[in-house]
């Protein structure tokens, strides 16, 4: 007998940055992500008021996180906010929360628009949090295939700390 097709599971993945917060939202029957909006709020109560209403409205399963790190992979600044955004976020909406290294991921998501002849004068950072989705989506698919990356989707080094 095969085995049962995966529940459907939507997703919000957020491009976490000091001045703005990019928001996206995917499924993993699709495997796709797009843009959803881009969080200026400041303060951390605002902010999470406004994800409380995302939430409100799209009822994600989960969060993914991008963590953002040096190109030679060490941590910086930005980083240890992240991951407390990410605790903050499982922590108030007590849902599950992936963190994914998002490098490149601005700059994939400029690649992608200039690609398909958009402008991303309103910033890039929802798009960049569409690409942090779709990095642990395809990991997702990756795993599941036979021969593929294993059965765990979230390796040690993208798990939450």
């Amino acid at each position: 007998m095969p085995d049962p097709a995966p529940a459907a599971r939507t997703l919000l993945g957020f491009d976490f940055g000091a001045r703005r917060v990019g928001v996206a939202i995917g499924n993993t029957i699709t495997g796709h992500a797009r843009p959803l909006a881009i969080i200026r709020e400041l303060a951390t109560d605002r902010r999470f008021s406004v994800i409380g209403g995302l939430v409100n409205e799209w009822r994600p399963d989960g969060f993914v996180v991008g963590r953002p790190l040096h190109p030679d992979g060490a941590a910086h600044a930005v980083t240890a906010a992240a991951e407390r955004f990410a605790r903050q976020l499982e922590g108030r909406f007590r849902r599950p929360v992936v963190l994914v290294d998002e490098r490149y991921s601005t700059a994939e998501a400029r690649a992608r628009a200039r690609d398909e002849g958009e402008s991303l004068d309103d910033g890039d950072d929802a798009h960049a949090a569409a690409v942090i989705l779709e990095q642990y989506l395809h990991s997702l698919a990756v795993a599941a295939v036979p021969g593929g990356a294993g059965a765990d989707p979230t390796p040690k080094e993208n798990a939450r700390p």
